[in-house]
């Protein structure tokens, strides 16, 4: 697998690993590749893995970002797919974080010979109430959530990034704080729009490929009545639900060992290698 495609340049897209099966790891909006650096260590030995930034991570030159194109998840899903075909790769297991969940969704729907497995990791296909689902934000939540993204977008960071961790973690607040500030302003707000204004439940139903929601006990921005909605919606036969005892929507940075074991009840077949997890602090 050669990274030489313009499309893995400008996603840094890294193959790390030599295990036989291939792990995909997809991050979520505010972060970057780097919100997997305390679990990618004890992956590798077992898979080889691919990690890549979105194309909104402040990781990305931002001429890239096109923002007449990036106005659906269809086209992140497309940025997925062209990663995989430029790669070569015929089969892998997925996890996508936050907005990267609705993304491998999408992309097993278009190409489910693609994907052995999906993992959807704090996921959800609709994040605004309506009557009969609780997405967890009320319409007028969210305007208010972008006009503070508009009007000061690092002093909306400074308050939204400690609820998003949603542990008392000042060094994971400040490496979220500092992915996020990473972002145009501009880019992170018209992604926002994108993600919360997006609705995938119609699509659940076409999603066969076999997938294992893990998702945290108390998350501000997934309720817990998410992961049982997708899990009965989904339209596969072995779907699963995984309840961490764990706060926030960033497990992979406040609690990896238990992620890490998480992940070896979801990944038949395999061993992931549960040594000491790394100090977050």
């Amino acid at each position: 697998m050669g990274v030489e495609s313009e499309l893995l340049g400008v996603l840094n897209v890294k193959v790390i690993g030599s295990g036989q099966r291939i792990l995909v790891l997809a991050h979520g909006f505010g972060a970057d590749q780097s919100v997997w650096q305390y679990i990618l260590p004890y992956l590798v030995a077992h898979y080889k893995v691919i990690v890549f930034d979105m194309v909104f991570s402040g990781n990305v030159d931002p001429k890239h970002f096109d923002f007449d194109r990036y106005t659906s998840l269809s086209a992140y899903t497309a940025d997925l797919l062209g990663i995989l075909d430029e790669l070569k790769v015929d089969k892998c297991l997925y996890v996508g974080h936050s907005v990267s969940g609705m993304v491998g969704c999408l992309a097993s729907i278009e190409r489910p010979e693609l994907f052995e497995k999906l993992i959807l990791l704090c996921a959800s296909p609709r994040y605004l109430n309506d009557e009969s689902y609780h997405g967890g934000f009320e319409r007028g939540e969210i305007d208010r959530l972008y006009c503070a993204m508009k009007s000061d977008y690092a002093a909306w960071v400074s308050g939204f990034a400690p609820l998003a961790v949603g542990v008392d973690e000042p060094s994971v607040v400040k490496e979220f704080s500092r992915t996020m500030m990473n972002m145009r302003p501009e880019i992170a707000l018209l992604v926002a729009r994108t993600i919360f204004e997006s609705d995938m439940r119609s699509i659940l139903s076409d999603v066969k490929t076999p997938c294992s929601i893990i998702q945290t006990a108390k998350d501000i921005v997934v309720p817990m009545a998410v992961p049982y909605h997708m899990q009965g919606s989904l339209g596969g036969k072995m779907n699963s639900v995984d309840i961490l005892d764990e706060d926030g929507h960033l497990p992979q940075l406040t609690n990896p060992g238990l992620l890490l074991h998480a992940f070896k009840r979801v990944l038949e077949g395999s061993e992931v290698k549960l040594e000491p997890t790394p100090n977050v602090n």
